[in-house]
């Protein structure tokens, strides 16, 4: 890992590990500096009770000028340091989102949101933590080595406790960074744990609030942040042990120096300089040796949250894009063909059996046409509008656009086609305009309009307090159900698709407006040519609407021709439609009373007046 960022930014390692060499280096020198001004100005003034004045300013410009260039060191070790540990971490975030971009919806669906912000987020940060000590570190082993080499050039007896003081604290590092391993990997994995239930927690708030869910999220939650919480008290109480050691080794090493400098002073074998040299260089070189022992107590943090990166960036199954392009000039609408097309979902575990979800699917939605799509819940209807769509690719068989199979389509060439309306809208926390527009070239006022009439969206549009300004919270908070819906079409329908997937996109919509809509798309005004759509229907009222109709069952296509025709032949389809119909009578009924009861309560009324 280490070696990976040091490929990827070598300029700025480079600058960090000159200044942290620097600094080192005038440690050094300033030990053997103030052993000299200990021993040639100090000593000699104490003995003379003066000491001469150029004496004394040349030893004071010494110190400065080696305390300027240590200053010198440290800013280009900390800003070396900084930066690039910070451009590593921007750089694979970057990466880790484009990876999730770029892999399907399948791979999506086994992975909890939760975990994968955990991944493009804590994960990044932990495994580039250690750059920031990693220059230091560098240039403490280099000053280490000087520091050796300083010893035997002044004493060979201090040299050897150098040599037992500098292995122990190697040694200490390892046996520690060895037992912190395990225990930075399980908290980073409960750190995305904890993410991924409180994401859940939040985007399910309406569940959790409706059905009184509070106390056993509260619950659900605390566990784990408590399995959490006793993680990093394990990881603290483990650095609690090591860390006093790791700063006692060189003060040991300092008093060892004393001594064995002592007696080595009284025979004469070395002088006060040289004992004040090597002593004060034990103790500058207490803190700048645990940069390495910081280096080393990140590494298994560093290691978890790289492994879990890695699996992100390492994953297979992306989707690439062809080159086949579609004349964006065609005024005409597209025509949509499944042939014999296979899927089925991957298990959420790779040991796991896959499941079949459609088998021998072939229909053709003609170009102008409006194709329905019925089926009982859990028949893949959903899963052919991904299909046409191109969120999934079929296991076997192909889906066409004009004859194009949708896998060898550019990319932009797809987008501009074809426009999928999902079963659940979404909406961004910002303005309609923005939420319609979406930054796409060449839509602008007049084109977001035009998309919001055709969604039978402009009249509530323009009530609102901002019109197209109007920020519309998140997820659309402020707007109903059967609103956000018609902003999910508007959005759809500004890029001017030819082929329009419709999901059950209009279900929150009362049946009028829905009839409004969905006749405004097959002859739609403003100069815009009609587009081929593909609907998933349940209302009667719009499958009547249909040119033809598909009737799905357990993947398979079970039968087509219009709606009359299948009322007549198929028994399940009929079952199917009018229990739908039915339900639905009775949510208006419903409606009505609820709406008309408040009117008729209060009234009084007067007898033969």
């Amino acid at each position: 890992m280490l070696g990976r960022a040091i490929r990827e930014q070598p300029r700025i390692f480079a600058v960090a590990v000159t200044g942290s060499v620097l600094f080192g280096l005038m440690v050094i020198a300033s030990a053997f500096v103030v052993g000299r001004v200990v021993g040639k100005v100090v000593v000699p003034a104490v003995a003379r009770g003066s000491v001469a004045t150029g004496t004394l300013a040349l030893a004071a410009a010494a110190l400065f000028g080696i305390s300027v260039l240590r200053v010198v060191g440290i800013f280009g070790r900390r800003l070396g340091a900084g930066y690039m540990q910070y451009r590593l971490q921007a750089a694979y975030r970057r990466r880790v989102t484009r990876r999730y971009l770029d892999l399907p919806l399948a791979w999506h669906h086994r992975n909890a949101t939760g975990t994968l912000l955990s991944n493009a987020n804590s994960d990044v940060e932990a495994a580039w933590y250690p750059i920031a000590p990693l220059p230091f570190a560098v240039g403490t082993v280099v000053m280490l080595v000087g520091a050796v080499v300083s010893l035997f050039l002044t004493d060979w007896a201090l040299a050897l406790v150098g040599l037992a003081v500098f292995p122990a604290l190697f040694a200490l590092n390892v046996v520690y960074s060895r037992r912190m391993a395990p225990r930075q990997a399980r908290a980073q994995r409960l750190r995305a744990e904890v993410s991924g239930i409180a994401h859940e927690s939040f985007d399910g708030a309406l569940v959790v609030k409706t059905m009184g869910r509070e106390a056993q999220e509260t619950a659900r939650f605390a566990a784990r942040a408590g399995e959490l919480r006793d993680a990093l008290i394990s990881v603290g109480k483990l650095r609690g042990v090591f860390d006093p050691m790791l700063e006692t080794l060189p003060s040991l090493g300092t008093l060892a120096v004393l001594v064995v400098g002592a007696l080595r002073l009284r025979q004469g074998a070395i002088d006060v300089t040289e004992l004040v040299s090597v002593a004060f260089l034990f103790t500058v070189l207490a803190f700048p040796v645990r940069a390495i022992g910081w280096v080393l107590a990140e590494l298994p943090r560093s290691v978890a949250g790289w492994d879990r990166v890695r699996r992100v960036l390492d994953a297979t199954g992306e989707m690439p894009y062809g080159n086949t392009t579609l004349d964006p000039a065609t005024p005409t609408p597209a025509t949509l063909a499944f042939h014999d097309v296979h899927f089925g979902y991957e298990p959420a575990e790779a040991h796991l059996p896959g499941t079949e979800v459609l088998g021998e699917v072939t229909f053709t939605v003609p170009a102008g046409k409006t194709v329905a799509l019925v089926g009982p819940t859990g028949a893949g209807k959903s899963t052919i509008a991904s299909l046409a769509v191109r969120l999934v690719d079929p296991h076997s068989g192909a889906v066409t656009v004009d004859g194009v199979d949708v896998r060898e389509l550019a990319a932009a060439s797809l987008a501009s086609t074809v426009a999928l309306v999902a079963q659940v809208p979404f909406v961004f926390d910002d303005t309609v305009r923005a939420n319609i527009a979406l930054d796409r070239p060449g839509i602008g006022d007049e084109e977001v309009w035009a998309a919001l009439r055709l969604a039978e969206a402009d009249g509530f549009v323009a009530a609102l307090p901002d019109g197209l300004d109007t920020v519309v919270g998140e997820r659309g908070t402020s707007l109903s159900g059967g609103q956000r819906q018609r902003l999910t079409l508007a959005r759809a329908l500004a890029g001017r698709p030819r082929l329009l997937v419709l999901d059950d996109a209009t279900s929150a919509v009362d049946p009028r407006v829905e009839a409004a809509i969905l006749a405004g798309l097959r002859a739609p005004d403003d100069g815009v040519a009609p587009a081929s759509i593909l609907v998933v229907a349940y209302r009667r009222a719009t499958i009547a609407l249909a040119d033809e109709v598909i009737y799905v069952e357990h993947g398979r296509v079970v039968a087509r021709g219009t709606h009359p025709e299948l009322l007549a032949t198929v028994p399940g389809y009929a079952d199917l439609v009018t229990a739908y119909e039915q339900a639905e009578q009775e949510r208006e009924q419903t409606r009505t009373y609820d709406e008309v009861t408040p009117l008729t309560s209060g009234l009084e009324v007067e007898v033969d007046r």
